[in-house]
């Protein structure tokens, strides 16, 4: 039964839980090995990478998967109890036809939308508060979490630690993702799945197609023990044949799953081509394009429009774990310029921080005249502001070597594919970093560390 009470303990127990000689040796085994650690992962930043892996304890881990498992049944009901089919809830978030690619708009919205979701949870005075949902197959970070911890574990196995005491990598994002796909599809033994990019978009590495593609063959491999014959394609080659059947590389597939945000990939033949198939029926899509429209951050709102409303253990993780959310409207440009300090405003469809404003980061003036700007264009929330605390993290100089320590923020993004808990991508910042934790920013991907 989920514990809405839980007595969570501070971020870094954990860690200082851990004997001191194993800490002091792990952060010298990852800072001598941190280029094979992170050969190839994702991060424009050119300075910092980290010594050690985010660690927490098992049962804490447990209690947010599950925390975060209903709240998305919550958003999911939220949307539900507003809208029947994928059209109902885009034109009631007022989201223009065609805006989102893929979209079916006479699809009814069903559970079978949250087949993937990844929550950015903030620490804040030791709590765990869902800031947004990613609720979507476009889940980015599951390969370079996944790789990043389990190279930190090798790395310790080499050095004898993991004989020491028990260090282990938290179950595996690509594993479970592979298996709700194969589940999700009712797909057959050696189906032909095409992992599909849109290498087009803003992402370290896309901008040398074929050498991300190399990168990606461990992750090719690994479908291959879920009974999946994967090929990564880029969205813009799609063909279709003249039974309106998908072709990618040069085969027809059986099934796709997409690394592309609906609303933001680019418009292409390719495209086209996946949405003649889809409308066809010749092939389906693991998640359909309106599980994009349930992460819409508007549903945030909604959830505490109705949170009183709601059985009693429901209303209370709303309140816990959710910062106070309200649709951004005219009507409340006067309360959010009197508490500017407490607030944030988003984009209800945005990510990577774009067009965010934090309000105690802005001065009075940009702050005022850029709430004025969202209430009227539509399309934002207003957000209570979720003060990051700084965790400990241990950190090598690329240039130098040299050690660091250096408290700062960072977010645990839980991954769940079919219901069932994989792992975690955390971004975190390091020193000198600001408040934002996103890739653009320099921000650092790791995996979770899992101990007793």
């Amino acid at each position: 039964m989920l514990d809405v009470d839980y007595r969570w303990p501070s971020a870094a127990r954990a860690w200082l839980d851990l004997p001191a000689d194993v800490r002091a040796d792990m952060v010298t085994a990852g800072a001598q090995s941190w280029q094979e650690i992170f050969d190839g992962r994702a991060t424009y930043n050119k300075q910092w990478r980290l010594a050690r892996p985010p660690v927490m304890d098992e049962t804490s881990l447990g209690v947010l998967n599950a925390v975060c498992d209903r709240l998305a049944q919550l958003i999911f009901e939220a949307c539900r109890r507003r809208a029947g089919t994928a059209g109902e809830l885009r034109r009631l978030l007022g989201v223009p036809d065609g805006e989102t690619r893929l979209l079916d708009d006479d699809e009814p919205l069903t559970e079978a939308l949250l087949e993937a979701f990844r929550p950015d949870v903030l620490l804040s005075d030791g709590l765990p508060r869902v800031v947004e949902y990613n609720i979507d197959s476009s889940l980015g970070g599951a390969f370079d979490a996944d790789t990043t911890v389990r190279r930190f574990v090798e790395v310790y196995r080499r050095r004898g630690l993991t004989d020491r005491i028990r260090l282990e990598a938290a179950p595996s994002a690509v594993d479970r993702r592979f298996a709700a796909i194969r589940s999700g599809l009712s797909l057959a033994e050696g189906a032909r799945v095409a992992m599909l990019l849109d290498f087009d978009a803003e992402y370290p590495g896309l901008d040398d197609p074929e050498r991300f593609i190399r990168v990606l063959a461990p992750v090719v491999e690994r479908a291959t023990a879920f009974g999946l014959d994967l090929v990564i394609a880029p969205v813009s080659q799609l063909t279709v044949d003249d039974r309106s059947h998908l072709v990618a590389r040069g085969a027809p597939v059986d099934g796709v799953f997409r690394l592309f945000v609906p609303n933001r990939v680019t418009p292409s033949a390719g495209v086209d081509a996946l949405e003649t198939a889809l409308a066809a029926g010749t092939v389906p899509m693991w998640v359909s394009a309106a599980a994009w429209l349930i992460a819409n951050k508007a549903a945030f709102a909604w959830l505490w429009d109705d949170a009183d409303d709601l059985p009693a253990v429901d209303r209370d993780l709303v309140h816990r774990y959710v910062p106070r959310t309200w649709t951004l409207t005219p009507d409340l440009l006067d309360r959010a310029v009197a508490d500017q300090r407490d607030l944030v405003s988003k984009p209800a469809d945005g990510s990577a921080g774009v067009d965010v404003l934090i309000g105690r980061e802005c001065d009075a003036d940009t702050w005022r005249d850029g709430v004025r700007r969202a209430a009227e264009r539509g399309g934002f929330i207003l957000q209570q502001y979720v003060r990051a605390d700084d965790v400990p993290l241990d950190f090598v100089h690329i240039e130098t070597g040299e050690t660091v320590s250096a408290d700062v923020p960072y977010s645990i993004a839980p991954y769940l594919f079919g219901r069932e808990p994989a792992g975690a991508c955390i971004r975190t910042g390091f020193p000198g970093c600001d408040a934002v934790l996103n890739l653009a920013r320099g921000v650092l991907l790791s995996g979770l560390l899992v101990v007793d």
